[in-house]
């Protein structure tokens, strides 16, 4: 059993959440029981992911995509209201952990991606950035674009390749979820392949234009390691149990 205000303080440092600038609060984001034993995580908190905390007895949702958007409405109705609701009765924490998880070197979206594909000599996508949440890397071997996407289907599942003219790929850059257009970044860097979770329209004509290779590998599936990482880690550290609910998503 461990305090949340304990775990928080060690998330919050880890992260160094108050150095970011972000679209939702970081940290506790309802607040439920002052003592937990156990802790689910999801990618998102969805309502499904509440019904598995609720099931599995866990104290704490903790997730990558929480609620609060900056633009959204203030009221609380409909299917926002419903989720709150059943987290209130329930008394479960909500807790949400956006670009701090990310940009993370070693518990974030992209090392994980950076570890899963071998890739060696990380440095920022963007070296401007206090904390890069997106990196470059190079491949062990160069690849063919096609011997590429199998094996980003292998990790991720179906993959979307918008091709360009190079079709030999060793310098890969990648940002989770929803960073299409940081494919200028990454032809700025001298990529010749770009990874995020999701596509627009547009990027087709971006990748050609810009020769970089653009593999869409899915918002949800870019996004599910980082959570778990962190996950294990408070586990391991305040002795709770710990369980991942992995939710169907295509997107």
């Amino acid at each position: 059993m461990a305090q949340l205000n304990d775990i928080l303080e060690w998330c919050d440092k880890t992260l160094k959440t108050q150095e970011f600038k972000d679209y939702a609060p970081n940290g506790l984001q309802i607040e439920g029981k002052h003592e937990v034993k156990k802790i689910l995580c999801a990618v998102s908190a969805s309502l499904d992911a509440i019904e598995a905390c609720i099931e599995q007895k866990a104290d704490m949702l903790l997730v990558h995509h929480g609620y609060f958007w900056k633009g959204e409405p203030s009221i609380i109705t409909g299917m926002r209201g419903k989720r709150i609701k059943t987290l209130i009765q329930h008394d479960i924490s909500l807790v949400g952990y956006h670009l701090p998880l990310d940009s993370h070197p070693t518990l974030g979206n992209n090392a994980a991606i950076a570890e899963k594909l071998e890739l060696n000599t990380i440095e920022p996508l963007d070296p401007n950035e206090r904390h890069p949440i997106g990196n470059t890397g190079y491949l062990l071997h160069a690849l063919s674009a096609e011997d590429f996407k199998m094996l980003l289907n292998y990790h991720f599942g179906q993959v979307i390749h918008l091709p360009a003219k190079n079709q030999l790929i060793s310098k890969v850059g990648f940002c989770t979820g929803a960073a299409q257009d940081f494919i200028t970044k990454a032809a700025e860097q001298g990529c010749d392949a770009y990874i995020s979770g999701e596509v627009s329209e547009r990027t087709f004509y971006e990748a050609k234009e810009l020769d970089v290779n653009y593999f869409a590998c899915g918002h949800h599936a870019t996004e599910r390691y980082g959570i778990q990482r962190l996950g294990q880690e408070i586990a391991k550290k305040f002795d709770v149990e710990y369980c991942f609910f992995e939710q169907n998503n295509p997107i």
